[in-house]
This record gives C-alpha cells, sequence and structure tokens, in this order.
C-alpha cells in the first residue's frame, strides 16, 4: 500500500468515526414501529383512545388519539387500581387518560406528546413538529438542539434514549391491549 493510499484509508476511519454518532442520531426510532402498529390498530378498531395495565404494581398506561396528527400516551402508578381496572374492562380508556392525567401518584407520571404519531424522534424532521416527554417535573423538547436546552450532546441523547425505553414499554402494553380487544 502506497502513502497515498494509507493516508486515504486513515481519513476516511477518522470521517467515520467523527460522523459515526450523529449517523445513529439520524436512525429512525426505536418506537417508530411500535408506535405505526398502535395507530393501524386503533384506525382499525376506530378508536380514538385506549388503556392498559402495565406489568409494574398499580401502573398503567393511556393514549388519546388524534388521526394523522399525534399521541398522547401518559403512564404512571394510581391510587385505586381497582377503579383504572374496572374502566379497562368496561373500555373506557378515556376515563382511564383523564385520571392518569389529574390523579396519578406524584413523581410516577410520564407525558408523551408523538406529534406526528411516528415515535419519538430525536431530532427535527423538516416541518414536522418537535415531540416531548414530560417526567419528574421536566420537559424534554426533542427538537436536535441540546445547546438550547443548556446541556451537553450526550446529557440530551441520554434523556431521548431513556424517554424513548419507557416509551416503548408503554406502547407495548397498549398494543398488546388493542390486539386483545379486537
Amino acid at each position: 500500500m502506497t502513502y497515498f493510499s494509507r493516508a486515504v484509508v486513515s481519513i476516511a476511519a477518522a470521517l467515520l468515526l467523527l460522523l459515526a454518532p450523529s449517523m445513529a442520531g439520524a436512525q429512525d426510532s426505536k418506537s417508530s414501529a411500535l408506535a405505526a402498529e398502535l395507530v393501524r390498530l386503533l384506525d382499525q378498531g376506530k378508536l380514538d383512545s385506549l388503556a392498559a395495565r402495565v406489568a409494574a404494581p398499580d401502573h398503567y398506561v393511556a393514549a388519546l388519539y388524534f388521526p394523522g396528527s399525534q399521541l398522547l400516551v401518559v403512564g404512571a402508578k394510581y391510587y385505586v387500581p381497582e377503579r383504572m381496572d374496572v374502566s379497562i374492562t368496561e373500555k373506557k380508556y378515556r376515563d382511564v387518560y383523564i385520571d392518569l392525567n389529574s390523579a396519578a401518584v406524584p413523581k410516577t407520571k410520564i407525558f408523551i406528546s408523538d406529534l406526528g404519531a411516528n415515535g419519538l424522534q430525536a431530532k427535527k424532521k423538516g416541518n414536522q413538529p418537535n415531540d416531548t416527554v414530560d417526567v419528574d417535573g421536566k420537559t424534554h423538547v426533542f427538537d436536535g438542539d441540546w445547546k438550547k436546552a443548556k446541556i451537553s450532546e450526550a446529557d440530551y441523547m441520554k434523556a431521548f434514549d431513556d424517554s424513548e425505553a419507557e416509551y416503548i414499554k408503554m406502547l407495548e402494553a397498549l398494543v398488546a391491549q388493542a390486539k386483545k380487544s379486537s
């Protein structure tokens, strides 16, 4: 290998190392497929809301769906689990959504605005609105501008990864409930 060839290979390798983190952030989110499946099931069942029990004790999740535009998903522990169980059995999903938004156990609530109903996106795509996640008294705006949020890129991506992991659990419970209900 000539000196010139080795230099080109070295430069190419260095560029790959520099670009790998930004290329990873540009990939579709892991929650995209689950969000698409939930939207399909909601459309198929002609539902605008859905609720389910999550694996954790006394923990529930509910979604409000605006076709073609957004999924609003809330998850939390609830003080009176029997009430939630009855509401879910009776398919009073909107009631569960309202109760989780207003009367959940403090510090257990997570609220996700999936604008586009296409899974959480770490960075804004085109004129797509920003996804947001409210958790533990903080709002995370996922627009790709961590400097505006006054945090490092690593902290921004950690907040996104943590939020998306929670969102995936929530979507899995909702998809399972939608399949069971149909």
